[in-house]
């Protein structure tokens, strides 16, 4: 059983709803129409003019019958959760402001969510991804023992007829962390590997494998790879290393022998955005991996973020990835 078919099936033991923020987008409505013809373990909201979205469902001949469509402008408790909000933003938003916005897809789908009325979000097909994390970091917050909110991908390929998965983080949101927040990053990035079925096993990417460089990205690195050991000594994480040092064996043991993850890593953590998102874009296009995400990481609620690029079969996997989060 495959990683989708697997998500599936766990929803079916526990459907959630998730909202769309971007009711009438062709990609979200054929997703949708995917959605209510495999069944009711993950019910779709949609937000948007009622109208508007089911003309936009008929031109695209996609059947939503059974998803739900909330428009903004017509919600019938917005005033509660106008005044949630306010409350959220005190000293921050004045209502006015809180009403403006709530008229935004972002905003009011984000409050379905803090509200109750929907278990997972995922938006990003028109918005930008500060527009659909800003909401989320507003309202949702980071949960208990959190101060920052990273994401991963989930990296998926056949090979010799095995599926072959691996994780990598964070590639989208945080640009230059510090330790700690690598700390978090890669924390965060094994508990979602180990939910995808990964069993972690998590190096800490450097230009440097211990110590045969020197400066304060690799000092920053080795500083977060310590931290982790003192405070998840259960976890299988080490560094810094190179990243040939982190897949190959033979690499591996020569550079870094006696490591329990050199040569065999599959959870990937890099020091900062711009090498990560290089490195999960070289895996996709030319290890030929598919590449699921970003999966924000650290939040109170799964709120997660498409490309602007995507397709509607990326928009149908990645809803039962935020939905299952949930």
């Amino acid at each position: 059983m495959d990683l989708f078919e697997t998500l599936v099936e766990t929803l079916k033991a526990n459907p959630k709803k998730i909202v769309f923020t971007e009711g009438t987008d062709a990609r979200i409505l054929s997703a949708t129409d995917k959605l209510v013809k495999a069944g009711d373990f993950l019910k779709p909201v949609l937000v948007g003019n009622v109208e508007e979205v089911k003309k936009a469902a008929a031109e695209g001949g996609f059947c939503i019958d059974g998803a739900e469509i909330i428009d903004p402008e017509n919600y019938a408790d917005m005033d509660a959760m106008a005044q949630t909000m306010f409350e959220l933003r005190k000293g921050k938003m004045d209502m006015d402001t809180v009403r403006a916005n709530l008229k935004k897809g972002n905003y009011f789908g984000t409050m379905l969510v803090k509200m109750g009325v929907a278990d997972a979000l995922l938006g990003g097909a028109t918005y930008s991804t500060a527009d659909t994390v800003r909401p989320a970091l507003q309202l949702i917050k980071t949960k208990p023992g959190n101060k920052n909110v990273s994401s991963c991908f989930i990296l998926i390929r056949e090979k010799d007829g095995v599926e072959e998965r691996i994780a990598m983080g964070d590639c989208a949101i945080q640009i230059a962390p510090d330790e700690d927040a690598l700390v978090e990053t890669a924390v965060e990035t094994a508990k979602t590997a180990a939910y995808f079925g990964i069993d972690p096993r998590v190096a800490m990417l450097s230009y440097s494998t211990k110590g045969s460089g020197k400066g304060d990205d690799v000092t920053k690195v080795a500083n977060a790879t310590a931290k982790i050991k003192a405070a998840y000594p259960e976890l299988k994480v080490d560094g810094e290393m190179q990243f040939d040092a982190a897949v190959s064996p033979t690499v591996g043991q020569l550079k870094f022998p006696g490591s329990p993850v050199a040569g065999q890593a599959n959870t990937f953590i890099f020091p900062e955005i711009q090498s990560g998102n290089i490195g999960y874009k070289i895996a996709q296009r030319l290890g030929g991996f598919a590449a699921y995400g970003p999966i924000l990481q650290g939040l109170n609620a799964p709120i997660n973020d498409l490309s602007r690029g995507c397709d509607a079969n990326e928009v149908y996997k990645m809803a039962l990835i935020t939905a299952a989060l949930a």
